[in-house]
């Protein structure tokens, strides 16, 4: 965006203050986002159900779906994929190539306030006639949203935190804040929207489908404005005004090679992979799970479950984000997600083993979210650990790069477990709703839990602080010479 445009007196606004503030965390980071990811959050729960029990649901003989209809949902998902992994490459560079009196990310939050809105309608645009024509207009929504607007926006989202301060307690505070928002999305997507939106008002009506999307629209349009005028990049600032802005110095080749060659880039890569593929997978397949897996008492739907499941494990979650910033700053991020992820395990078992009784599976869930629930708020913070211990021994910033890394697993483990899912029958058999919906996250679980035993990151972080700070004076003299 044009610096022009960012100086007038309208946009050339930003939060004023040195230390980060109650507004800026309030609008900034907790009910800003909450708007802009209101859409993906229900997409994540909602958007395979829609395609197979809506807008293709007339094209089913006898119950099965033709196979171009099961073809174009499986290959949609992975073909896009790998869009979605370059649009989120594109929009890191792009982050880190901005410079503005706004800030790097700042301005893409403005931008795609518009683009997320136009998107998500378009994606749910339904036209009357031939499969091939819904295939088509599906498939430009389903790029313009997730290899478009999504990225450049949860890119730019993402990188905020890591931008806003190097006070590592604050921005352990803020990644908390931003999580509660987005799982606050999600939770919101599942129960409200789902329970009360689509059985008592749309149904699967597509029209009403639309209808609805543009109301959400105007909310994300909204919310994303607040959020652009509440928060401040420091960090940019900082490097700004100090001549030392590493990531315009240096070419994409060299900052791929600073952050692959840091052991604590990949090991929390490793991490967040696992632990959001299964999520993915989990998500994908839960009102598959409560319709053929739980025991289901008379005259109770699979939606109804649903709403229920979705209750038990954001009531706990909800719990947890009173707890897990003060924890972490008395135990530190890691122990306390290695306890979390170690009572994720145990949740995950019993529900499991439940054999579909809806009160105990209830109680495993209850226990699986609540485990998962440091490791769900403090990832970002985790991350910013790492850009900044990258920034100390390797003297570059990369935080654009990092985090179109950290929004392509994010974005694109959605689409690929939806693609695994559908190629292997999961809405119509129990046994692959079980694994999707149980197992994988609970193996998955065990495997963060090891891979967080090496993330020793926090150790060095007084250490990084006093290298980027004589770093910082001994390019100041430079420059006053």
């Amino acid at each position: 965006m044009g610096n022009k445009l960012l100086e007038n007196k309208f946009f050339d606004s930003r939060a004023k203050k040195e230390k980060v503030t109650f507004s800026e965390m309030a609008f900034g980071y907790l009910i800003g986002p909450f708007g802009a990811l209101l859409g993906s959050g229900v997409f994540t729960s909602f958007l395979n159900r829609y395609w197979t029990d809506c807008l293709f649901a007339d094209t089913k003989v006898d119950g099965e779906f033709p196979l171009n209809i099961t073809l174009f949902l499986t290959l949609l998902p992975l073909i896009g994929t790998i869009l979605i992994v370059i649009g989120n490459l594109v929009a890191g560079r792009l982050i880190d190539k901005t410079k503005s009196k706004q800030g790097k990310a700042r301005p893409w939050i403005l931008l795609t306030s518009i683009l997320l809105a136009v998107s998500s309608i378009v994606l749910f645009i339904c036209p009357i006639g031939s499969p091939i024509a819904k295939m088509i207009v599906t498939s430009i929504g389903y790029v313009l949203y997730y290899a478009v607007s999504f990225p450049l926006y949860n890119t730019a989202n993402s990188s905020l935190i890591p931008l806003s301060t190097r006070d590592g307690k604050k921005r352990s505070l803020l990644a908390s804040l931003a999580n509660i928002s987005h799982l606050g999305v999600m939770g919101f997507g599942q129960m409200v929207f789902g329970a009360i939106v689509i059985n008592f008002l749309i149904g699967y009506d597509g029209i009403k489908w639309m209808i609805a999307f543009l109301i959400i629209g105007v909310i994300t349009f909204v919310c994303a404005l607040l959020q652009y005028f509440n928060t401040r990049e420091r960090v940019s600032e900082e490097l700004s005004e100090s001549e030392v802005d590493s990531s315009k110095q240096v070419s994409l080749k060299e900052q791929f090679l600073a952050i692959c060659k840091d052991g604590y880039f990949w090991l929390i890569i490793v991490f967040y992979l696992f632990f959001q593929v299964s999520g993915a997978f989990k998500n994908t397949s839960m009102v598959y799970f409560c319709d053929l897996v739980l025991n289901k008492a008379e005259g109770i739907t699979a939606e109804t479950y649903t709403t229920i499941l979705a209750v038990l494990g954001a009531v706990p979650m909800a719990v947890a984000s009173i707890f897990c910033y003060p924890l972490s700053n008395k135990i530190g991020k890691k122990n306390l997600v290695l306890i979390g992820l170690g009572l994720g395990v145990v949740g995950g078992v019993i529900a499991g083993i439940a054999n579909g009784n809806v009160i105990i599976v209830s109680i495993g869930v209850a226990l699986k979210c609540l485990g998962s629930s440091p490791a769900c708020y403090l990832i970002l913070a985790m991350i910013s650990d790492v850009i900044e211990h990258i920034e100390a021994k390797k003297g570059i910033r990369c935080d654009g790069l990092i985090m179109s890394i950290y929004s392509s697993i994010m974005v694109a483990t959605t689409p690929i477990a939806t693609g695994i899912f559908n190629a292997m029958g999961g809405s119509t058999s129990s046994l692959i709703s079980n694994v999707s919906y149980v197992w994988i996250e609970t193996i998955a679980y065990g495997v963060c839990f090891l891979v967080m035993l090496f993330f020793n990151v926090e150790k060095h972080s007084s250490e990084d602080k006093f290298i980027i700070e004589e770093r910082k004076l001994k390019k100041s003299k430079k420059v006053d010479k």
